[in-house]
Formats: C-alpha cells, sequence, structure tokens
C-alpha cells in the first residue's frame, strides 16, 4: 500500500483537486507541501493533530513539508467557520507563539537542510506595499467567486469587514510564494479551507507558465479536529504546562467508544490492519483499544517514559496495581488558606479539579467529590494542613483524581 492509498484507508482525504497526480508525487516522495498553522495560542492543542501526523508520515514518504507559520495572516485572522470576528493580537505575541510552534512541531518532523522547514508569512506579508499588492494580485481574483466561497458564508449575515475578506487573497498569495520561493507544488488543510486554497492554485496557474503545477488536498482536519481538544477544563494543548502528560494520557482513554478506531486511524501510526481487527472488539475489549490509543499518542507528544508514567497513574486510579508516585499533585500553598483551613470548593478550585469555586460548590452539592474515598456534600467542609500531610486523594467525577498534599 502507497502513503496515498494509506491516507484514504485511515479516512484522511476529503477533496482532491487531481487525485492521479497527487498519487504520483505522494508516492514516489515528490511533493513539496506545505500546511498553515495560525498562531493564534502560545501552544499547539489536538485539534492540530491530524495536520502534524500527515506531516510526519509523508516526510517518511520522502516528501518535504513546509510549516508555515501565519505571523502576516495572524494579524488578520481567518473567518472560516466563524460567527464573529477574532479578537486581534500584538506582533509581539504572534512572534512569540510562533516560536513556541516550531519546538513542539519538533516533535512529529525533522527540521534541516533538505529535510523540513518552517517558515513564516510574515516575511512577505507585513511589508507589502498595498497599490503594488493589488495591482500584481487583484486581477487575478473575481469578486463574484469569493462571495460564493464557503469560507464566509457564516459571516456574510452577521457582517463581514474587509480586513477579513481579504484572508482569501492572503492565503492564496502564500502558496504562490511559497510556490516560488521553495518550489511547493502542494497544500494540505482542513475542509473548510478549500475555497482559499483553491485560491492559491488558481493564482500559480494564472501567473505561472502553463505548465506550473501546484496541487491542493483538504483533511477532515477542522470538522474532526472541532470534537477533539474540548473538555470541560478548556482545550486540550500539546504543551505539558498547560495540559499535563497525564491529563493528555487521560483525554484519550475516555475517548467514547464510537470514536477510538477512528482516531487509531487518523492519528497514530498503529498499522492500519492492527487497527481494523481492533474494530472488531466489543464491550471491555474496547478499553484496551482505547489504553493503546492513549499510550500511543502521550508517547509520540510527551515522550515513552511520561506515557509510561501517565499509564501507571491511571492504573492506580482505576484498576489498582500502578504507581500512585504518578498520579497528578498539587501542594497546597500558605496563600490557599484562609485562617488555617481551607474549605473543599477552595480545594477544588486550586488543584484545577474544579474552574471555579462556584462549579466546585456545585459538583460537591451533587455529589461528585471524595476525599480520601469518602465522598462529601456539604460545601463548608474544611481541612488543615495536618490533614494533607501524608497526602489525599480528591476526587471529582469518575475520572479526575488530583493527590493533595500540605
Amino acid at each position: 500500500m502507497g502513503v496515498y492509498e494509506e491516507l484514504v484507508a485511515r479516512g484522511l482525504i476529503a477533496q482532491v483537486t487531481d487525485e492521479k497526480e497527487i498519487k504520483e508525487l505522494v508516492n514516489n516522495g515528490k511533493a513539496t507541501f506545505y500546511i498553515g498553522f495560525d498562531p493564534t495560542a502560545d501552544s499547539l492543542h489536538v485539534g492540530h493533530f491530524m495536520a502534524l501526523t500527515l506531516m510526519k508520515r509523508l516526510q517518511a514518504a520522502g516528501n518535504k513539508p513546509i510549516a508555515l507559520v501565519g505571523g502576516g495572516t495572524g494579524m488578520i485572522g481567518d473567518p472560516s467557520g466563524r460567527t464573529d470576528m477574532r479578537s486581534m493580537m500584538t506582533i509581539e505575541q504572534i512572534d512569540h507563539n510562533c516560536e513556541c510552534f516550531k519546538k513542539q512541531m519538533s516533535r512529529f518532523i525533522e527540521f534541516g537542510e533538505g529535510k523540513a522547514r518552517m517558515v513564516n508569512n510574515a516575511d512577505w506579508l507585513r511589508n507589502l506595499n498595498f497599490l503594488d499588492f493589488m495591482r500584481e494580485i487583484g486581477p487575478c481574483f473575481s469578486v463574484n467567486d469569493m462571495l460564493r466561497a464557503r469560507c464566509y458564508v457564516n459571516r456574510m449575515e452577521q457582517g463581514l469587514t474587509f480586513l477579513e475578506f481579504s484572508y482569501m487573497l492572503m492565503q492564496g498569495y502564500d502558496f504562490y510564494r511559497l510556490y516560488k520561493d521553495y518550489g511547493c507544488n502542494m497544500e494540505f488543510g482542513g475542509d473548510d479551507q478549500w475555497s482559499n486554497m483553491l485560491a492559491g492554485t488558481e493564482l500559480i496557474r494564472k501567473k505561472e507558465a502553463k505548465d506550473a503545477y501546484a496541487l491542493t488536498i483538504t483533511l477532515l482536519t477542522n470538522k474532526e479536529g472541532k470534537k477533539m481538544g474540548k473538555t470541560a477544563s478548556g482545550a486540550v494543548w500539546l504543551d505539558p504546562d498547560k495540559t499535563s502528560p497525564y491529563e493528555f494520557y487521560q483525554y484519550w482513554r475516555n475517548v467514547d467508544d464510537a470514536d477510538v478506531i477512528k482516531c487509531l486511524k487518523l492519528l497514530t501510526f498503529i498499522p492500519i490492519e492492527e487497527i481494523e481487527e481492533m474494530a472488531k472488539w466489543e464491550g471491555a475489549d474496547l478499553n484496551k483499544a482505547k489504553e493503546r490509543l492513549a499510550y500511543s499518542l502521550t508517547e509520540l507528544v510527551h515522550g515513552d517514559e511520561e506515557a509510561k508514567k501517565a499509564d501507571s497513574a491511571a492504573k492506580a486510579i482505576f484498576v489498582g496495581g500502578g504507581d500512585s508516585e504518578n498520579m497528578p499533585k498539587y501542594t497546597l500553598k500558605a496563600e490557599d488558606y484562609r485562617d488555617g483551613s481551607i474549605d473543599i470548593c477552595g480545594i477544588l478550585a486550586v488543584s484545577g479539579l474544579a474552574k471555579s469555586r462556584s462549579e466546585a460548590r456545585q459538583n460537591v452539592q451533587q455529589g461528585g467529590v471524595q476525599v480520601a474515598g469518602s465522598k462529601v456534600t456539604d460545601v463548608k467542609a474544611s481541612y488543615t494542613a495536618e490533614d494533607f500531610k501524608d497526602g489525599v486523594v480528591v476526587q471529582r467525577g469518575k475520572k479526575n483524581f488530583v493527590k493533595i498534599f500540605s
């Protein structure tokens, strides 16, 4: 099975411009492709997973990835799939986020001479002369066609600013510059990006010789990514300081039964034949598939040692026999106490088991909180440092645990 056929088998491909040519390039390691990443935060999250693992798969087959960070387009914001305008970020914020991305991407793809490269579209977008740009690029775009683009539909009734309307020209220009400067002949992206991506291929065809060739494929990254990476406490980040390896492991260990096989196919490097066998599993056996998913992805992002620790901690909590030392921990600080004590709502809030005291109060009132294995139903229940001197496990719900120390 060629790499393109494997992408199809794993359910990664949504739309293509020319399947025959794309298959030829990808399977023979002749694609120089790019995927764009908007630097809207200082960490990638699990919604980026399909793009990152795709880059890893294609690089392993001899293709050359370009990770394009939107230091320029990030100053505008992509309106695709949105009903409101994105918050404006400062140049300093954008540049900091771009730097953070490369470190995380390095766990998936290999950067270096003749290998993957990271490119920032700020290099050509921030210093563009408006009149020069419009004279060169403007005639290549039809406003009528742009207004029919799916990426603008959600915003038309709410009000679409000209700033956002220009995003398609910016993204099309990105592909054109990558084609010219780096020989990039293919773009990958989420399925909501189809119109923007076609803008790039058409621009290259119009601006270059007739035999110039550009390809674009879309993935299910946006559609599936919106379902991934969201929990009650917020996004699931690749940065261990934002989402611990244990929390990361538990996120994947707790995916719905209906999604585990899909996630194994889309995100892991487990052979497709093995996954097809797992697809036959039912009942309790599906938990083994979830453990395999959680371990594989935690290892990929955080390394084998952290994956083992997370797995051991999960077993200690849920089935016994694991190493409780790897359980998530929180040490109470002096400022956490009030007059020498801390109530249960405070414990839940400062340890991260609840997002706020009000949420913590609700958790307690609903009977979902335990301390040292005993249910706590009194929101005024109070504790001193002496109670936690040896470490006590506090639980919220069925799957959230923290060992509290004083």
